[in-house]
């Protein structure tokens, strides 16, 4: 059992920037694929970074590229999510999820572990 905990959200102007950290529990974070995800207001939870064990493969959300970086550091089973250049349709609940296997993958099925969330407003 993996449980993740997010922290780092907030009321940020547009162009301003956060970053948010998610730390897990298990000692098997350093081996597990990580990846961050957000819920806009009414609408469903999308893709935005992912990366495997080494941090050395990462994926993007087209929209986020350029903008956003997701790392992580093992020896504190946590990663990280820098966001800059923010803007008012970022808003969203951002959410850390966690996955065993070797494969860096976008779909929310693929992650068995999720945390809580985070809210993050951008304001215009």
């Amino acid at each position: 059992q993996v449980q993740l905990v997010e922290s780092g959200g907030g009321l940020v102007q547009a162009g301003g920037s956060l970053r948010l950290s998610c730390t897990a529990s298990a000692r098997s974070f350093s081996t597990s694929i990580m990846g961050w995800f957000r819920q806009p207001p009414g609408k469903e939870r999308e893709f935005v970074a992912a990366l495997d064990w080494g941090g050395c493969n990462t994926i993007y959300a087209d929209s986020v590229k350029g903008r956003f970086t997701i790392s992580r550091d093992n020896a504190k089973n946590t990663v990280y999510l820098q966001m800059n250049s923010l803007k008012p349709e970022d808003t969203a609940v951002y959410f850390c999820a966690a996955r065993s296997g070797l494969r860096v993958v976008s779909q929310i099925s693929d992650y068995a572990y999720w945390g809580q969330g985070t809210q993050v407003t951008v304001s215009s």
